[in-house]
């Protein structure tokens, strides 16, 4: 039998509901049953190329525990414009961030004025009465004078613990809601990675146990200046970048930028990029131990059984491939790829997941998980929700992604290299430069039935082609742009224009290789793109 205090409960819930107090849901539910959501993320964390070896707990604690995608790409492989697409749900052509300055909109006031207010986790604090904190790396740019300083609290946020600028581990300025608050170089207070930790841990000892919580911690490491805690500076003597087959091998039939570089590398960048491989793996110990201090912690609370807990990078990163000393910048899987593992209710241990994701679809996916939906928002992401909860088969899937970049550079070559002339950037002292101005390129990442292949388009004087066939060439030698069937490559260059020129739902449309597409002009929205008005053209 009912017992009376439910009855009187229920009783409430109806009245209140049928009074138009509550929209849909009662606040009994809304407390009792909505997951709560973490979001760690790495900064220039590589999957391709060993980046996950070092994070035995958090492949045992979130990728057992739950499930490990595959193929997880970026919208971009630079750190600003990554982000601003993962709070976005947005490809870059939609947020208009194109790289880590100001004048590249990274955290400028027009991101702030248009995009801000309507980030995933100012939706979830808006729409769905989720308490909301951040801790870490935001935004290259935030804190700028020029932006509203370290006084700015982007709209959504709760509780706010951002880094001002870029990623360091002491020495260093939070925004602690707004207010500054400097450290220093002393390991046990300053350590960014571990300040992070404490900190979220604060976060969720005194928060409101009457709302669900997002989480959002974005840790320093293993960015430069790869600075190990004390306890790690001598772990992993002896390891050394991978020496797999496009390690300091000739960049062969790739766009000029790659070409330039010298093969073989001198030993000391060869001596250079094996420190920076075993120092990045140190800094991830660190990380490391963030994760399992906040499993522990929510297993204590008991919470963990409702808490979704993501774990992905901004970008990729390479170490010597095409002879590159050491970034990210490229269109290659080893800058592109990430990682992505997540672990929650429903989801069962030790999953793997094939399909092809991006970092646009971790808002409509945490929206989704929120019981929000993502189609008002005008995200160009998909919910993956679906997949991890063992629904894929009835879900229409994509078979394709977005990749953009805009390159940096100047109007004034690097004085060091004046035979490379202007608009070259990020060089090294034997004049490898890992950007240009006209690095500039749009590429579309193919995974399907018989199709795994990764198109791009340059925007230079050559309008230089790449394409890769990855099943035959999984470390991306041979471009076959110039031997491909010219029926694909003329579908794949209509397909990065629609993709390029898409917004919302028509960036979820099928792709070259499902059954059912076609060059439907009608979902080129934004008709006076260039791009959209050459897709017109070859049309009629």
């Amino acid at each position: 039998m009912i017992s009376i205090r439910l009855w009187l409960t229920a009783l409430l819930n109806y009245l209140l509901v049928s009074a138009g107090w509550f929209p849909t849901y009662s606040r009994v539910e809304a407390t009792f049953h909505r997951p709560n959501i973490v979001l760690i993320l790495a900064d220039d964390l590589d999957v391709a190329i060993g980046g996950m070896i070092p994070l035995k707990k958090t492949k045992k604690l979130i990728g057992e525990a739950g499930i490990s995608f595959t193929n997880a790409y970026v919208a971009s492989p630079l750190c600003c414009p990554s982000r601003a697409s993962i709070l976005t749900g947005k490809y870059p052509h939609n947020h208009m961030v194109v790289n880590n300055t100001l004048e590249g909109n990274c955290s400028s006031p027009a991101w702030q004025k248009r995009h801000e207010p309507n980030t995933f986790p100012a939706l979830l604090s808006r729409h769905a009465q989720y308490q909301t904190f951040f801790a870490g790396k935001y935004l290259n740019e935030y804190g700028n004078s020029e932006a509203g300083g370290i006084d700015h609290v982007p709209p959504g946020w709760d509780h706010w613990f951002g880094l001002e600028k870029n990623s360091k581990y002491y020495n260093y300025t939070l925004s602690v809601n707004g207010k500054a608050r400097k450290h220093g170089e002393n390991y046990s207070k300053d350590y960014l990675t571990d300040v992070l930790a404490n900190a979220s841990l604060n976060f969720l000892e005194y928060k409101s146990s009457s709302r669900p919580f997002f989480l959002m911690i974005s840790t320093p490491a293993p960015h430069s200046p790869w600075t190990a805690a004390p306890q790690y500076e001598k772990s992993f003597a002896g390891v050394r970048a991978p020496r797999e087959a496009n390690f300091d091998v000739h960049g062969k039939g790739k766009h000029w930028l790659i070409r330039q570089a010298r093969t073989p590398m001198s030993n000391s960048s060869v001596q250079f990029l094996d420190d920076v491989y075993r120092r990045r793996w140190q800094t991830l110990l660190s990380v490391d131990d963030l994760v399992e201090k906040l499993v522990q912690h929510l297993d204590t609370s008991g919470e963990l059984q409702n808490t979704y807990i993501f774990f992905t990078s901004d970008n990729g990163y390479h170490t010597g491939q095409f002879s590159l000393p050491v970034d990210k910048r490229q269109l290659y899987e080893f800058d592109i790829k990430v990682p992505l593992l997540v672990r929650g209710p429903g989801i069962k241990p030790n999953q793997t997941c094939q399909m092809l994701v991006a970092n646009i679809d971790l808002g409509p996916t945490i929206m989704d998980i929120a019981g929000h939906s993502v189609n008002p928002t005008q995200m160009d992401g998909m919910s993956f929700l679906p997949l991890m909860s063992g629904q894929g088969n009835n879900v229409t899937w994509r078979t394709d992604v977005l990749l953009e970049y805009n390159g940096e550079g100047g109007d004034v070559g690097d004085p060091s290299c004046p035979v490379l002339g202007p608009g070259v950037s990020q060089c090294f002292p034997d004049c490898v430069c890992e950007d240009a101005s006209n690095n500039t390129y749009t590429c579309v990442r193919t995974l399907a039935e018989g199709a795994n292949l990764q198109y791009c388009e340059f925007e230079d004087s050559e309008l230089f082609v790449e394409v890769y066939n990855l099943t035959a060439d999984p470390f991306q030698l041979i471009n076959i742009a110039k031997t491909i069937d010219q029926e694909v490559l003329e579908k794949m260059n209509r397909r990065t224009i629609m993709l390029q020129t898409c917004s919302g739902l028509s960036c979820r449309t099928p792709g070259v290789f499902k059954p059912r597409y076609r060059s439907d002009a009608r979902f080129v929205l934004n008709s006076n793109h260039p791009r959209a008005r050459e897709l017109l053209q070859s049309l009629k």
